[in-house]
């Protein structure tokens, strides 16, 4: 396949394009000119669009799919679908199934149903066999398979041997262990952050103190252990800050945030719409700013949409009984770029690249052509039309953004919105 994107800016501090307008050739998947103009040519297909800008291709660390098991929620197929749509060339996929992505043959099932896809799915194991927290999985065997992390989706380890047994063991072949920041003997049966607006409403509240105690014991372990240790989705001031003192004394550590938790506050449970319930629950604007500096310093890595499609039958209900999760894909770069600006929001959403061990091109004549194409200025309102997802869970329904993805060149495939 031969492609040339007209006119396009680059967005991409690595390379000595950054920020210029260039037209861009791409023959066998690889970039192989960069100029000011490339004549027109019958055999090269042509990509001119409306303010056209390029980066390299967007990864999304937490990105729940139904399939096995869910697959009324989500399938596979539709859910690479959903992330080329949302400008997603990689995504990593959580054990987040039944049966619990928990063996090797778990892992070669995702990789085989993603083969030949434009997106990269990358499999998530479970840390622990059947994420139920007792005994560790077969850690080894799920990397050699492909595994890039070990993740008990949404379940906190509440046992702290086998979070040391689990650092120590992953030593030994570079593993990446993530640990959900959740103590559940504080949290107990919270469904909204525990603050003014959970007690007026009465609901039953989710403290930030739940989450900054399992990130303390959490440290405290790192530091005697090593390892490599990755906190999924953040979303308190004082979580930010643990986290950045951690970091000061060198501990092999990552973390990220949940769009939500950056753009939305618990003021929005007034309506108690099920969309907004989600874990970590959303907190307050004081947090929001905290988490901001966090990511704008570094002490954050990188942006996730935690897509988590729910079907209908376990969303759409009372609050106290709807299942926590929203989907995030199709909204995360207008609500990410809106609130950054577009080289902030590029580099949110490829940092955590790195800690995944997921290569990152630059983009230069010579390199695998995996890009991410959008217009950054384009201002519109999420409504549910422009949901990909099976499912309708959207916490950004409503919201107003700025910038939207025109789709993704990757794997020697063009995969453009319609």
């Amino acid at each position: 396949m031969k492609v040339v994107l007209k006119s396009a800016t680059i967005v991409d501090a690595s390379s000595k394009h950054h920020l210029k307008k260039r037209d861009v050739l791409i023959e066998n998947g690889t970039i192989s000119k960069i100029a000011v103009t490339i004549p027109s040519s019958e055999k090269v297909k042509e990509v001119s669009l409306k303010n056209l800008h390029i980066s390299q291709g967007w990864f999304d660390s937490s990105v729940s799919f139904g399939e096995p098991g869910f697959e009324e929620r989500e399938t596979i197929e539709n859910g690479l679908k959903t992330a080329a749509h949302s400008g997603f060339t990689s995504v990593a996929v959580n054990a987040n199934s039944f049966p619990v992505t928990d063996s090797k043959g778990h892992i070669k099932f995702l990789k085989s149903k993603a083969e030949g896809n434009a997106v990269n799915l990358y499999p998530i194991g479970a840390l622990t066999v059947g994420s139920k927290g007792t005994d560790l999985a077969e850690l080894y065997d799920m990397q050699n398979e492909g595994a890039v992390s070990f993740y008990d989706y949404k379940n906190p380890i509440a046992n702290a041997n086998l979070l040391k047994i689990a650092l120590q063991y992953t030593q030994n072949f570079d593993g990446l262990v993530q640990s959900f920041p959740f103590e559940k003997s504080v949290a107990r049966n919270g469904m909204a952050n525990e603050e003014v607006n959970s007690t007026r409403l009465g609901l039953k509240g989710i403290p930030a103190l739940s989450e900054e105690l399992q990130i303390i014991r959490d440290l405290y372990i790192l530091e005697y252990t090593g390892g490599k240790l990755h906190i999924p989705t953040i979303s308190t001031k004082k979580s930010v800050e643990l986290i950045k003192d951690a970091k000061k004394k060198g501990l092999n550590l990552s973390c990220s945030v949940a769009i939500f938790n950056l753009i939305l506050t618990d003021d929005v449970l007034e309506g108690f719409d099920a969309n907004y319930k989600l874990l970590p629950p959303l907190r307050t604007k004081e947090d929001n700013k905290a988490l901001l500096i966090g990511l704008k310093d570094g002490t954050i890595d990188g942006i996730t949409s935690d897509h988590n499609p729910i079907d209908v039958e376990h969303k759409k209900t009372e609050f106290e009984h709807a299942f926590f999760g929203s989907i995030g894909m199709e909204g995360c770069f207008g609500a990410v770029n809106a609130l950054l600006g577009t080289e902030e929001a590029v580099k949110v959403l490829t940092g955590l690249k790195s800690t995944f061990g997921i290569s990152s091109g630059q983009i230069a004549e010579g390199s695998k052509a995996e890009l991410t194409l959008f217009n950054p200025d384009e201002n519109w309102e999420f409504s549910e039309k422009d949901i990909v997802s099976t499912s309708k869970n959207a916490a950004l329904l409503g919201t107003n953004l700025k910038g939207k993805p025109y789709g993704i060149f990757s794997n020697n495939q063009l995969e453009l919105n319609k």
